[in-house]
């Protein structure tokens, strides 16, 4: 019961029946309606039971003792200093993450696969419009409810799934590299489940450097805030420039066309910065 790919599949078999439940629960309450506030509570729903409760599910049956948390490393901690240098490391990746998102954009599938590029130009627009119906808040009460929603509970949520749960499971491999193996393969994963072609490259990147951080300082901790910081800048960012196109304009770009030069040197201080990171942990 306890091999990894058993461990998948009661992973994957909670997620299913936990995500079933949650869509027929919101289909009963909100009668079916799309309205922002409908939506929005699909959205809370949804990401508890596809990606926070199957994993709890799983690390209680897992863990000797019955001790999930523990499982999940959600009960282990670092150094202080950890934690600012990954929320630093963090903020110095954005303009790099802007340049890759636009090289990622750039890429232009064969003319025999044009009807895919269509579908997939499609899911961008559909989720990007989304997400701004989403983020749309007039008071602070609103921006609040939109950091939980939309920075807060993905970050925890998506990292006890993903690193937390899946990168463990693939970890406990025999293979040489394993856990490169692991980080990789959890990364392209958490990437490609979010089904956004065009945001495909940083997002994986993103996600190996979560997961790297994991194993370099034993705690899920550290990369549940650098997730949060990351989506928190966008929510944050979205509330101040408000509907102002020129500005959202200028926060999304920035790193890449005009101002790439901006992107390569965060890269470099990114890569850096993870350097640094490896050495102070491994010297602790």
């Amino acid at each position: 019961m306890h091999k990894p790919l058993i461990r998948i599949l009661y992973w994957l078999g909670f997620m299913a029946l936990l995500t079933a439940i949650a869509m027929i629960l919101w289909a009963v309450v909100s009668g079916g309606s799309h309205s922002t506030t409908s939506l929005k509570w699909l959205q809370f729903m949804q990401t508890i039971a596809t990606f926070l409760l199957p994993s709890i599910l799983g690390a209680w049956i897992w863990s000797e003792g019955h001790k999930p948390f523990t499982w999940l490393r959600l009960t282990q901690t670092t150094h202080w200093s950890h934690y600012l240098l990954a929320v630093g490391i963090m903020l110095c990746a954005v303009p790099g993450i802007n340049l890759l998102a636009d090289l990622n954009s750039r890429i232009v599938l064969p003319e025999s696969l044009g009807f895919i590029e269509q579908i997939l130009k499609q899911q961008e627009e559909t989720a990007a419009a989304l997400t701004e119906q989403f983020l749309q808040a007039d008071s602070i009460g609103g921006l609040l409810i939109n950091i939980g929603l939309m920075a807060l509970l993905p970050a925890l949520a998506e990292e006890v799934s993903f690193r937390g749960t899946l990168q463990q499971i693939l970890a406990q491999g025999k293979l040489k590299g394993q856990i490169h193996i692991a980080i990789w393969a959890t990364a392209f994963i958490f990437s490609a489940i979010h089904m956004q072609f065009y945001g495909f490259v940083p997002r994986m990147l993103m996600g190996a450097m979560f997961g790297y951080i994991f194993v370099w300082t034993g705690t899920l901790w550290v990369p549940i805030l650098m997730h949060f910081t990351n989506n928190g800048l966008a929510v944050m960012a979205y509330y101040l420039i408000g509907e102002n196109e020129e500005s959202k304009n200028i926060a999304d770009t920035f790193g890449a066309g005009d101002t790439w030069w901006v992107g390569v040197i965060s890269l470099l201080i990114t890569s850096l910065g993870l350097l640094i990171f490896y050495r102070r942990t491994h010297t602790r």
